[in-house]
């Protein structure tokens, strides 16, 4: 048995000495071109200086110059913020009766039924049953149905969020503008339940969706979000949306 461990070790010693100088060569140039292309991919992320060099950060586009003329504040404090204070689902700002959850629900699904409608009666109540969602933050198709323990599916999310918002210059804001932007249909998506929880609070600089098909229009809308309330960026989520905004140069606002 140790004589063929000898054996098989002087077999592949062999082997690799016997390799030629220009096969030596080219696996050195391989494992160089690695070495290179991962440092390419992953330093521009880990150092904004380099990021900058390499143009990481360098975006055109409508919603780009939008981006360009919001203020940035990198001492933004969530003290004194209360979710409450934005009145979600308090308000009925289109008079239509409607929970805001259900006029979301309603806009966002597609084969929607309410509660109380027959396909005799035809009548519409406000409380939605049941729908398909397309996820955008995930891309997948969620069958959704009203009920103690399925509701939770669909989650109505605030693009940017409201804890966001409050550190953004929210916290300023009298009471009828913190519950216009907690109830504006501009700021909500009807979207996967646990994408929203994983994503919380969180800005473009710490979560986007796993759907990278939609980061553009996700970015774009958050943009919309802070211009028409004139609300800030800080740096680290500015580089974020411009690395986003990057791959997308005709990128409208919503």
């Amino acid at each position: 048995m140790r004589d063929r461990r000898h054996h098989s070790a002087r077999f592949r010693a062999r082997r690799f000495t016997g390799t030629s100088p220009v096969e030596r060569l080219l696996i050195l140039l391989v494992v160089a071109a690695i070495i290179g292309v991962s440092a390419g991919l992953l330093l521009p992320k880990l150092s904004p200086t380099i990021g900058q060099i390499t143009g990481e950060y360098a975006a055109s586009g409508p919603a780009a110059d939008a981006l360009a003329k919001l203020a940035v504040d990198d001492h933004p404090s969530t003290a004194g913020y209360d979710r409450d204070a934005f009145g979600y689902r308090q308000t009925d700002d289109d008079g239509n009766g409607c929970d805001i959850r259900d006029d979301i629900l309603a806009r966002d699904l597609t084969d929607v039924r309410y509660v109380g409608t027959s396909a005799a009666s035809g009548s519409k109540r406000c409380q939605v049953k049941s729908g398909t969602l397309a996820d955008p933050y995930t891309g997948a198709t969620i069958r959704f149905s009203r009920g103690r323990t399925t509701s939770a599916k669909v989650q109505i999310d605030h693009v940017v969020a409201l804890e966001n918002a409050w550190q953004s210059g929210a916290s300023q804001w009298d009471t009828a503008k913190r519950y216009r932007f907690g109830n504006d249909p501009y700021n909500l998506l009807a979207v996967d339940g646990p994408a929203n929880e994983a994503k919380g609070s969180a800005s473009a600089a710490y979560w986007l969706p796993t759907n990278s098909a939609y980061r553009c229009d996700y970015v774009a809308r958050q943009i919309g979000v802070k211009a028409k309330y004139q609300l800030s960026v800080t740096t680290a989520e500015k580089r974020a949306m411009l690395a986003v905004l990057r791959s997308c140069p005709a990128q409208q606002l919503p």
